[in-house]
């Protein structure tokens, strides 16, 4: 049986693992890229948390945080608000630049509304269609676990990468 508290104990993952990897962070190693084309560790984890934050909130079908609680004024980035992080071209991802605290702030308020939203669900919600464009259509359960594994994937790569800039003497 598909559960809410797992669900929310896995995205608690998430969380758990920036935050490790923002641990003493400062621009240097938040910007380093193992090559000119790699995702730095401050895209990575600022696109996790887009993606989480737009996502969710169309399932919640609020206004996502990027913009209601102002985060993109924070962020200021250079290209267009509404973008994710999906398929921008390298520079794109050189001119993500962002403290820790800015982005642990970030993620920490789309993880407190997501683990606040999800007690919510019943078990009926988790088959309720969410997505049409696809064949079969998406399900609730199916794109909280879709969100869930991309937001570990990039958590993890973060990880990697941190590791990489350490070995490198970044």
């Amino acid at each position: 049986m598909l559960s809410s508290y797992l669900i929310a104990e896995a995205y608690a993952r998430v969380r758990s693992i920036v935050h490790v990897v923002l641990v003493d962070a400062d621009e240097e190693l938040l910007t380093f890229r193992p090559d000119p084309e790699a995702n730095s560790i401050a895209w990575l984890i600022w696109h996790l948390t887009r993606v989480q934050d737009d996502h969710l909130a169309e399932l919640m079908n609020e206004d996502q945080l990027w913009d209601s609680a102002g985060w993109a004024d924070r962020f200021a980035f250079p290209f267009a608000r509404a973008a994710t992080g999906y398929g921008q071209t390298a520079e794109e991802v050189g001119q993500v630049r962002a403290g820790a605290s800015v982005l642990a702030g970030y993620l920490d308020a789309v993880h407190a509304r997501t683990i606040a939203w999800l007690p919510t669900l019943t078990t009926a919600d988790f088959s309720r269609v969410v997505d049409t464009r696809w064949t079969p259509p998406v399900t609730l359960a199916v794109r909280l676990v879709s969100v869930l594994s991309d937001d570990l994937q990039h958590a993890g790569q973060a990880a990697c990468v941190r590791g990489l800039a350490e070995r490198a003497g970044r």
